[in-house]
This record gives C-alpha cells, sequence and structure tokens, in this order.
C-alpha cells in the first residue's frame, strides 16, 4: 500500500447546506459513494427530488486517486457549475463524495464569474457544515500485561493519544490498540521498554478509522476567492 492510501479526507456524513445568492437558492447535497451506479443513484434520487429546480448540477470524484471523476453543468453556462464544484472537492482532497447543487433561480442574473463562485462556494461550505474525517489505515495490535502495570501503560497511551479498542480483563489484562502503520515500531519500543521487555505484540487486522477534522479553516481555503 503507497503512502498516498494510508489516509485520506471525505465527508463525515451524508447531508445538505443551503446558501442564498442574489436572490437565488443554492442546495448542496453531498454523499460518500464508492462506485460509479452508488453516485449515480444519488444524482436522481437528488434530482428527483428537486424536481421543479432550475437546475440539479453534479460533480463526483471516487478512488483514492481521484479515478474516476465527473462534472454536469445541467444546462448553466459551460464550465459555470460542474467543473467548479469538482475542483472544490479536489482542493479540499476529499475522496468518494459526490456533490449534487440544486439552483433555484432567483431573477437576477450572477453572469458566469458569479456562478463559478455561487456552485463551488456551494460544494465548499456544505461540505464545513456537514464536517470532514479523516480515514486513516489503521493496525489493530493485541498484547498482555500484568495487572499492577495497566496504569502507567493507560497513562502512556492516552499521552500518546493512542485510540484503546478493547481492554480483556482474566487473570491478566489484554489490551487491544489501533495505531497508524507508520507508528508500530515506535509504539512497540516504547511499550516494551516501559514494561521492561515483558510483553508479546500480536496483529489482528487493518482498518480504516475515522477521526474528526476540526481545524477546517486550516485544512483548506476557499476553492474561489470572491
Amino acid at each position: 500500500m503507497s503512502s498516498k492510501q494510508l489516509n485520506y479526507l471525505t465527508i463525515s456524513k451524508s447531508g445538505q447546506h443551503e446558501i442564498v445568492i442574489k436572490k437565488s437558492r443554492f442546495i448542496c447535497s453531498l454523499a460518500r459513494t464508492k462506485t460509479v451506479e452508488e453516485a449515480q443513484i444519488f444524482i436522481e434520487q437528488v434530482s428527483k427530488k428537486y424536481h421543479d429546480a432550475t437546475h440539479n448540477t453534479y460533480a463526483y470524484t471516487l478512488g483514492l486517486n481521484d479515478n474516476q471523476v465527473k462534472a454536469s453543468d445541467n444546462g448553466e453556462p459551460s464550465g459555470t457549475a460542474g467543473i467548479p464544484e469538482l475542483k472544490a472537492l479536489q482542493l479540499m482532497k476529499l475522496k468518494d463524495v459526490t456533490a449534487v447543487v440544486t439552483r433555484y433561480f432567483g431573477g437576477i442574473k450572477l453572469g458566469a464569474g458569479g456562478l463559478i463562485r455561487a456552485y463551488s462556494n456551494s460544494v465548499t461550505e456544505a461540505a464545513q457544515n456537514i464536517g470532514v474525517v479523516k480515514c486513516v489505515m489503521q493496525q489493530l495490535i493485541e498484547f498482555t500485561i500484568p495487572y499492577n502495570r495497566l496504569d502507567e501503560v493507560n497513562h502512556y497511551l492516552n499521552e500518546n493519544k493512542i485510540l484503546i479498542d478493547n481492554q480483556i480483563y482474566t487473570t491478566d489484562v489484554t489490551i487491544q490498540i489501533f495505531l497508524d502503520l507508520d507508528q508500530i515500531t515506535q509504539v512497540k519500543e516504547d511499550l516494551i521498554n516501559l514494561l521492561s521487555g515483558k510483553v508479546d505484540f500480536k496483529k489482528i487486522d487493518q482498518r480504516f478509522n475515522e477521526i474528526p477534522v476540526t481545524n477546517l479553516n486550516g485544512s483548506f481555503a476557499n476553492p474561489v476567492d470572491g
């Protein structure tokens, strides 16, 4: 697995967010989608829900390396809707996301530049409002310690913000923790030193765990300046 595939950003859940620009309503619907079929189903669902809208434009990016992308202006001037939405998703480095931006025309024309800003900002604000998570590939590690070492091990794990998945209490304590792949060696060394070498590690499985991204403003800027 390449380093680029060890973690990626996506939205925390499906959701919607609306902005109003010069009386036009822009409703951005976002969904996590893994396949073209899932993206198309979502696009159709939103378009059906807002069948009376002036436009239902969309963009999606699928795969950790943007393997499949598509954008549609749905009747807006060419390049003013779908592509700005796609660029917004890509600038935020979001993966496996489909965006559908519904527009109800308010009677005031925005011009090409205004439309580009409106559609791109609609996607950016929706992602910020719904929330973004970092999906990190982690290894589940299991090790067993005596009860009298539990407090110092828990202190180490908490200090280093290591996710404890489970603690099993029998004659000893079996602890299961999730580690980023690039931190396994260091944490093992730390625990061996802490426990004076009296520890055996067992790898269980790997999976992507989701970590909320709290500093969104620092993570990505607005894709289009005013």
